[in-house]
């Protein structure tokens, strides 16, 4: 190794063995921002998309994979003790999953639709039976098979052409969210020769069975920008540019209306939605915009007949519900069907023949409401748990009065329910099977609700083993995600038992930044109002304290993705707080990717985090920017994973991040660094192999915690 690249110093390990602890080499570098300078010494750790693909490495990048494989043998040397226990953890976790494992099917267009795994293989085998569940199955497409070979594989989406012959599907081998379209003839189960790169993974179905919509992604930014029409069997050099979004604040895709009736091309920003639409019989037609592009307008919409129903916030901050008809879809002319109600936060819909389907959220909890659209009756669904998350489920057809819907809570296993929305009457269909000893009445849950240091509320969500709640401090994981608006729910997950038949609590805090209490929650947790996200972790933390769910030397905290930013906020604010803390894929080095729109995905978060070329969000930004905020002083045990090929979180951000910790920490804690170098955002890919860091993150905590069987 190289001395200008890298520095080691070597520490005896508990086993007399040397583990060298990684410092990277400085090379500083100065940005200077609204007359402000700051000097970045790692900022030299960032490659291309090009440079890291390409073998035999260029020297710069030799020299970054240099300094991950010494953090990457460092977290491996010092964790060796906790390798069998690992492996134990691992077994255990994939213990429990059914082997043999088969999804409800749902009719679609007269074909039975299922997916199903088998005993040993990593991927989902997908399977259709014609009209009758009866009926020989047919593969559609085993992913195991085409999996072979590669460290990573992903498949993107599945469409049905409506005739029912052709499978068009995306695959990624890389982890970077760049997808592959290949066309299967479902008649012969030849896959043609003629495929479509750089996607976005998903394709629309035009009703001639020849023609396919997709989008395609810039390879800089990784935004989706352009939407081509491609006819089945060509060379998709030749496909026609039909749609191109020039505002890099928006995200755009494509996608068929469950009537079959339009091709529909969704833009998305943080704020703003757009729709332009196609009727699916003329493929080489022109798109026509349904509303003006609006600020600050968010909604989607649903066809069905001679109508469109719109989910909207004009006018309404927890959105509305209004119709319009499809030749008159100009705002001027929608009308209002259900009002907006402070207390109830409209989330997502499903259309019927005869009836509308809404899920929504009240008191924190997001429920179901039926509405008859002949008789213009409605009930919510009723569920028999006080606490718990519901969501709409595959329904495919519109011709039928029962709805499918997913249920879960912490103690429920996730399951599927088919529900007549006449009689009300309710039909488990399938609650997923633990393996094991299992005995959901072994755990109980409640919702607590913490003091802010504002006067606000964050409810808490908790979980344990009943017999091991002894009514003094225990160890405890507190986790929350906080950004987006995208709310985390009480739900089931089988392996969190690994913690919970230990002796951990496990605690969900809904705080700001989520949307736990509508649309508001959301507001008071983004962009100036940001740091209400990571206050209202850190009281949710100090509540637990003081009322003996457990204590500081028994607290632990995890977050991922802008959750792992939260986490990289908590522990500069409150490092004293937390006994251990897990971040992954976290985005910590805030400021400088969002000065920087080459970097992906940088241009379309301006919305959430605030544009800091303007000094207002700059200067704010810097005060909580965990990257900026490292200072010397002890912080918690942390263990940081990460993803060579990550397209939502650059890897170098978690990288530099931990070298600058290294330079500047104090104390006898550890810090760690677990990255993958054949994977990105989400881990490894397959049912099992993905329970790996698992194994490794329980192990952590449990060995912070004295717990090592």
């Amino acid at each position: 190794m190289k001395k200008y690249i890298l520095l080691g110093v070597f520490l005896m390990n508990g086993c007399g063995q040397k583990a060298e602890l990684p410092i990277a080499i400085k090379k500083p570098y100065e940005m200077t921002t609204h007359g402000h300078t700051r000097i970045d010494d790692y900022y030299w750790m960032r490659l291309t998309d090009e440079q890291k693909s390409k073998k035999p490495y260029d020297d710069h990048t030799q020299q970054v994979v240099d300094y991950i494989n010494l953090e990457n043998q460092y977290t491996k040397d010092n964790l060796s003790h906790t390798k069998k226990f690992q492996d134990e953890l691992f077994n255990e976790i994939v213990g429990r999953i059914e082997k043999d494992d088969e999804t409800v099917p749902y009719l679609e267009n007269g074909y039975y639709y299922y997916r199903r795994y088998e005993e040993n293989k990593e991927y989902a085998i997908y399977c259709r039976k014609e009209g009758s569940l009866d009926s020989k199955e047919q593969i559609i497409l085993d992913v195991n098979d085409l999996a072979k070979g590669y460290d990573y594989f992903s498949v993107g989406g599945r469409f049905i052409s409506p005739d029912n012959n052709w499978l068009a599907y995306g695959v990624d081998t890389l982890s970077r969210r760049f997808y592959t379209i290949y066309f299967k003839d479902l008649r012969t189960g030849e896959v043609l020769p003629q495929s479509i790169p750089n996607t976005e993974g998903r394709i629309a179905w035009a009703n001639d069975n020849q023609t396919v919509f997709y989008t395609s992604k810039n390879k800089k930014t990784l935004l989706s920008e352009k939407v081509y029409r491609h006819s089945v069997g060509t060379d998709y050099k030749n496909d026609k540019l039909v749609y191109q979004e020039y505002d890099n604040e928006f995200y755009i895709g494509v996608g068929r209306s469950k009537s079959g009736e339009y091709i529909v091309i969704w833009n998305g920003s943080t704020l703003v939605n757009d729709y332009h639409l196609l009727n699916a019989d003329t493929p080489n037609g022109d798109f026509f915009n349904f509303t003006p592009r609006g600020t600050e307008h968010e909604y989607s919409l649903v066809h069905y007949g001679e109508k469109f129903y719109i989910l909207t916030n004009w006018g309404a901050e927890n959105n509305r519900l209004m119709e319009t008809s499809k030749d008159l879809t100009d705002m001027s002319n929608w009308k209002e069907i259900i009002p907006h109600n402070k207390d109830v936060h409209l989330l997502d819909m499903e259309i019927f023949d005869n009836h509308l389907v809404l899920s929504e959220r009240e008191n924190g909890l997001r429920g179901l409401r039926v509405i008859n659209l002949i008789t213009g009756d409605q009930h919510s669904v009723n569920f028999g748990e006080e606490t718990y998350t519901s969501y709409l489920s595959t329904n495919k057809e519109f011709n039928t009065n029962v709805l499918r819907y997913n249920y879960s809570s912490l103690v429920t296993p996730w399951s599927t329910y088919d529900y007549n929305m006449d009689t009300k009457e309710k039909t488990l269909m399938k609650e997923a099977k633990v393996l094991g000893e299992f005995d959901k009445e072994n755990y109980t849950s409640e919702r607590i609700y913490a003091d802010t240091r504002d006067g606000k509320k964050v409810p808490i969500s908790l979980v344990y083993k009943k017999d091991l709640k002894t009514g003094n401090a225990q160890s405890l994981l507190l986790y929350a995600y906080g950004s987006y608006g995208s709310t985390t729910d009480p739900y089931f997950s089988s392996s969190r038992l690994s913690l919970l038949d230990r002796g951990f609590v496990f605690a969900i805090a809904h705080i700001r930044g989520s949307q736990i209490y509508g649309r508001q929650s959301y507001e008071d947790g983004k962009l100036l109002n940001k740091k209400n996200t990571f206050y209202d972790f850190i009281d949710a933390g100090k509540y637990l304290i003081k009322n003996n769910y457990t204590s500081s030397d028994q607290l632990f905290c995890y977050g991922g993705s802008a959750g792992g930013l939260l986490i990289g906020a908590v522990i500069n604010m409150a490092p004293e707080l937390w006994k251990g803390a897990i971040a992954g894929v976290p985005f910590v080095d805030v400021v400088t990717t969002m000065l920087d729109p080459s970097i992906p995905l940088t241009s379309n978060e301006w919305e959430e985090w605030g544009d800091p070329r303007e000094k207002e969000y700059y200067d704010y930004m810097l005060s909580y920017s965990p990257y900026d905020q490292v200072e010397e002083k002890e912080y918690p045990n942390l263990l940081v994973t990460s993803g060579f090929f990550d397209s939502q979180v650059q890897y170098f951000e978690p990288l530099k991040w931990v070298a600058k910790l290294r330079d500047y920490w104090k104390g006898n804690n550890k810090l760690y660094l677990y990255m993958h170098m054949d994977a990105g955002h989400g881990g490894k890919s397959g049912r099992f192999r993905y329970h790996r860091e698992t194994a490794l993150e329980y192990a952590f905590l449990l060995d912070l915690a004295g717990v090592n069987k």
